[in-house]
């Protein structure tokens, strides 16, 4: 039965084809996953081909989802991989409620973030027992040069991406009187160009801010690196640091991709098959002194955003509109939540006031976002 399962039923979906999903997407189809679909925003570099190995020189430009899908379907038979050249903020949960474990090979938190609140999103209580098939197991693996980690996240059970944001490393900056200055470096230069002149010059129009996967964007930022680089006689600067600046990239180590994606195919496996119990539920990997690797149980947070039931206080002007009010519980970074519903008490019932995940309710409640709390 679980093979029956694993070979014609299990949908699974990868977030990313880079290098950590290229890995994944190569270990779910040799291990007999059938139903696998693949979501990723970014094209084929150049730089990509050293080891993202399901690419080809004549990929270059091409989405990495379509070629990676074209290239196992080709090879794996049997294999039905279905590409989505998309942000994973372009999908609706109508998309994501469809598979029955989802697997990330992201390197941008925010990321981690929207698709754990997604997840959060999907969890009903039934007088405050959670439904367990409401529940879609994420399994998280991350790089950093040669160090990993890998995670195993059961919605609603088990610590979030939310409650443990500590454990993510920090984002490294520079100085701004240096960068401003007394530039010596040429990641001080793209700094520069990105955290002062962008705001400033507003190449793009008004409000538009900077996106590290527009080409048209980065090379505006390279430029300008390139101009203030020229003033401080600064060698160094390029299009592909200048990419990885602006997106905090840390250069990728193929090694380490291969390890820590043989790790989340292995837990999607035992989660497919229940042929073992899962991780508990936090792996690190470090090889760059010898080879160490330890798991620990990281531990819900009782307040967590996302994933606790204990209710939160926030206040908010009475003059505030309701349409405030859902921007600010969709788009406050610590909450990030999605398709939120709105309800309030009076003389001890509860009244919708916005709904919009049933079209006849929210049609019926819109003009409600339009009025005031007072």
């Amino acid at each position: 039965q679980a093979l029956e399962f694993l070979l014609s039923t299990c949908k699974v979906l990868v977030i990313g084809a880079g290098g950590l999903g290229c890995e994944l997407l190569k270990n779910l189809a040799l291990s007999g996953f059938r139903q696998i679909h693949v979501i990723d925003m970014d094209t084929i570099d150049v730089s990509n081909l050293n080891r993202q190995f399901l690419f080809r020189p004549k990929d270059v430009g091409r989405p990495k989802a379509e070629v990676a899908a074209e290239f196992l379907n080709s090879r794996v038979p049997n294999c039905a991989v279905v590409p989505y050249f998309k942000k994973i903020q372009d999908m609706d949960e109508s998309f994501y409620r469809q598979f029955h474990i989802i697997v990330c090979g992201l390197d941008s938190i925010i990321a981690r973030r929207w698709i754990n609140g997604m997840l959060m999103s999907f969890l009903h209580y039934e007088d405050g027992v959670l439904d367990p098939s409401s529940i879609i197991p994420l399994i998280d693996g991350g790089t950093e040069g040669f160090k990993g980690n890998v995670r195993v996240i059961i919605p609603g059970m088990t610590a979030c991406v939310e409650c443990t944001l500590e454990l993510y490393p920090p984002q490294v900056n520079f100085p701004m009187c240096t960068i401003a200055s007394m530039p010596r470096l040429p990641e001080h230069c793209i700094e520069y160009a990105r955290i002062l002149q962008w705001p400033k010059e507003q190449p793009f129009g008004e409000g538009v801010a900077l996106d590290g996967d527009d080409p048209e964007h980065i090379q505006w930022i390279y430029q300008k690196s390139l101009e203030r680089a020229a003033q401080f006689n600064i060698k160094g600067v390029t299009y592909r640091l200048t990419q990885g600046v602006v997106k905090r990239i840390i250069p990728a180590v193929a090694s380490t991709n291969a390890v820590i994606a043989a790790v989340c195919a292995t837990e999607v496996f035992k989660l497919a098959t229940s042929a073992y119990i899962p991780l508990n539920n936090y792996l690190v990997f470090n090889d760059v002194d010898g080879l160490y690797t330890y798991t620990f149980e990281a531990e819900r947070k009782e307040n967590c955003p996302a994933c606790s039931q204990l209710p939160q206080n926030i206040e908010i002007s009475p003059s505030a509109k309701l349409q405030e009010i859902l921007d600010y519980l969709t788009n406050n970074a610590s909450l990030q939540m999605k398709s939120p519903a709105i309800t309030a008490t009076m003389y001890g019932r509860n009244k919708t006031l916005y709904l919009q995940t049933v079209a006849s309710i929210e049609e019926r409640t819109r003009p409600n976002l339009s009025k005031t709390l007072k």
